[in-house]
């Protein structure tokens, strides 16, 4: 089958802040719907005429189940309007992207919105087994001696919570949490803890710039919060003004506390934020007078072991310029996600070194990432990592770079937890 042609009109994210600061209370659904009403405004596209919303995220709110339809609905789309959530981790966004991509390539749809949500604020704390079996055993008594000897099985540390986010940032095939994964990585590639804290203020002070220098003010739809909604949020809150490397260099090791090398402060934070696309057919295009932003050239998924995910975008780039037969050197902008510096350190260093690369059964070295094309306006370690958005979060800022810039390709990357990466091109088609 011949795929068809396959554009970003529009491409909008939120501000993104750390968990537990502005975005803590606005439950994630309402991080996705106001974008998507906003892009729609300002086209003549008809609520009852986008044919799906697909929506990343990873820790689905009980509340919300299938937050792609839950977003659909809170954007006044009709209810038609097939709506769907998917999950893949850190690259839940960009799987949202990648099937719409697939729908309208293969001509089933026309017009879809597109993208991820995540706030992290908002992940549980979980009762463990034993609290869990006192609540069934006290909801199954009939007479009140039962529900008297079920109560008195009560002990203190049955109040001990799981932490869902920390649970869900552990590998369960391996048994490593990420952190640990880009320590491994660190020794293996012999980064340093100043590498690794020279990369950190490098994004640090890129955002702070693109941020005074409005270059996000394109992408960011500023949102209302707080208890009253009086307050307006239009910008990151994770850049740290005033960040050296001398104050980073002063955190302790976070993971592995005794030889670490990763902090809190190289690696990315935990955040709130979400991201969409508005992605079209060249039948939707001539009907609805619409502006291409940029064309989806392609995107791929790869592979690797879990202990090693920071090495995702090696192989998903890899693959990638295979299938479309195109290069490193061919990209004006490249956009990685920063989980951890070590991890961005060792994928930079692989790109460049066959040998290196081969030990992720990479065949060749694709060339150097100049740092004048790399995440030229800071990254996660800065701007924040809301696990289900980020992956759109990369092609919406890629897109209005590119756009900016008046540069042709660019290509988004991130590692995803569990052992994979994943990657897209986009050519921008700005005038």
């Amino acid at each position: 089958m011949e795929l068809k042609p396959v554009y970003i009109v529009q491409a909008k994210r939120t501000p993104q802040a750390k968990a537990g600061t502005q975005l803590k209370d606005i439950p994630a659904p309402f991080l996705g719907s106001y974008l998507l009403r906003n892009m729609l405004d300002k086209t003549l596209i008809p609520n009852d005429c986008v044919d799906e919303v697909i929506m990343g995220n990873v820790g689905t709110p009980a509340k919300y189940p299938n937050i792609g339809r839950v977003i659909a609905l809170e954007a006044g789309l009709h209810k038609k309007t097939s709506g769907y959530s998917v999950h893949r981790n850190c690259a839940s966004g960009l799987e949202a992207v990648s099937q719409a991509y697939l729908k309208v390539a293969s001509g089933r749809s026309d017009v879809i919105l597109a993208g991820g949500v995540e706030n992290m604020s908002r992940m549980p704390l979980i009762y463990g087994k034993e609290m869990t079996d006192l609540f069934v055993n006290l909801m199954k008594a009939k007479s009140v001696s039962d529900k008297l000897k079920a109560i008195s099985a009560f002990r203190p540390p049955f109040l001990s919570p799981i932490i869902a986010i920390e649970q869900g940032l552990t590998d369960p095939f391996c048994g490593l949490n990420m952190g640990l994964t880009a320590e491994l990585l660190a020794r293996e590639f012999g980064i340093t803890r100043e590498q690794q804290d020279e990369f950190a203020n490098s994004s640090h002070h890129r955002a702070l710039a693109a941020t005074k220098e409005g270059k996000f003010a394109d992408e960011i739809v500023p949102i209302i919060y707080g208890e009253k909604l009086s307050q307006l949020l239009s910008q990151d809150s994770g850049p740290r003004e005033g960040s050296t490397v001398e104050g980073l260099a002063k955190m302790r090791p976070y993971f592995d506390r005794k030889a670490g090398t990763v902090t809190v402060g190289n690696a990315c934070p935990i955040t709130d934020g979400g991201s969409a696309l508005l992605i079209v057919s060249e039948e939707a295009l001539k009907k609805y007078d619409l502006e291409p932003m940029a064309r989806i050239v392609d995107y791929h998924f790869h592979g690797l072991e879990p202990e090693r995910m920071g090495m995702g975008p090696l192989v998903a780039m890899d693959g990638l310029f295979k299938r479309t037969n195109m290069s490193l050197d061919q990209m004006d902008l490249v956009e990685i996600n920063e989980a951890f510096a070590a991890q961005i350190i060792a994928v930079r260093m692989a790109l460049k070194d066959k040998k290196l690369a081969e030990r992720f059964s990479v065949e060749k070295a694709w060339g150097e990432i100049p740092d004048e094309k790399f995440n030229v306006n800071g990254g996660a370690i800065a701007l924040g990592h809301p696990v289900g958005s980020t992956g759109s979060r990369l092609m919406v800022t890629l897109a209005h770079e590119l756009k900016k810039r008046k540069a042709k390709y660019g290509i988004a990357s991130l590692c995803i937890g569990g052992g994979q990466g994943g990657a897209v091109i986009i050519e921008n088609l700005s005038k």
